[in-house]
């Protein structure tokens, strides 16, 4: 023997509708309010490059010569191609020119023609930076021209320095600028001097 419960239709109960109804905005009200408490974590070791000055040397698209750039900082320690993490500096990509810049997509040759490369300085040290470029290679045995920008991140983009070395064979080394940084971090003179600092590499 079965029990059945007739309802006639349409016969809704005003008061429990309301109540489920608040209910249900409640608990999607609690599930925001936990997502709000409970950032996503962050994976182990993510930590987020902060940049103080970006110096950014580049020269001719296409170009096939190999230009390195080197930052030295007050203490003596430098950034370049074979130690591109030192101190607070960083080579964040040693271009050689078009050597590497082809990849194959398809079967068909895609080739990057930007010539850059950029060193970032994520804090600062008081004392003097240097910043030279250094042609290492000679593709076509032609001079080269390279512009140099040196940038103030913070509090807002200022650029201390903007200027072109012209190099005209594999060896040449020139000095971009050299600038001063106080305790802070303020900029307290812009210079242009000439400074070898390569050598001091292949020792």
């Amino acid at each position: 023997m079965s029990l059945r419960i007739k309802r006639r239709e349409g016969e809704v109960d005003p008061f429990y509708d309301m109540l489920f109804n608040i209910l249900i905005a409640f608990v999607f009200c609690f599930i925001i309010a936990l997502m709000a408490m409970n950032p996503k974590a962050k994976k182990e070791g993510d930590i987020p490059a902060k940049a103080e000055f970006i110096i950014t040397v580049s020269w001719p698209d296409m170009n096939p010569n190999d230009i390195d750039t080197y930052v030295q900082d007050p203490g003596g320690a430098m950034a370049w191609f074979r130690q591109r993490e030192s101190g607070l500096m960083h080579l964040d990509r040693d271009d050689r020119g078009l050597a590497g810049d082809t990849i194959n997509v398809n079967g068909k040759d895609i080739v990057n023609p930007l010539n850059q490369e950029v060193v970032t300085i994520r804090g600062y040290a008081p004392g003097e930076y240097t910043v030279n470029v250094h042609y290492y290679e000679g593709k076509d045995k032609k001079a080269v021209e390279a512009n140099v920008s040196v940038v103030k991140v913070n509090p807002r983009a200022e650029v201390i320095y903007y200027g072109t070395v012209q190099l005209a064979r594999s060896g040449d080394e020139r000095t971009a600028c050299r600038f001063v940084l106080g305790s802070n971090g303020e900029v307290l003179s812009v210079n242009t001097l000439p400074k070898s600092i390569v050598e001091s590499t292949q020792k």
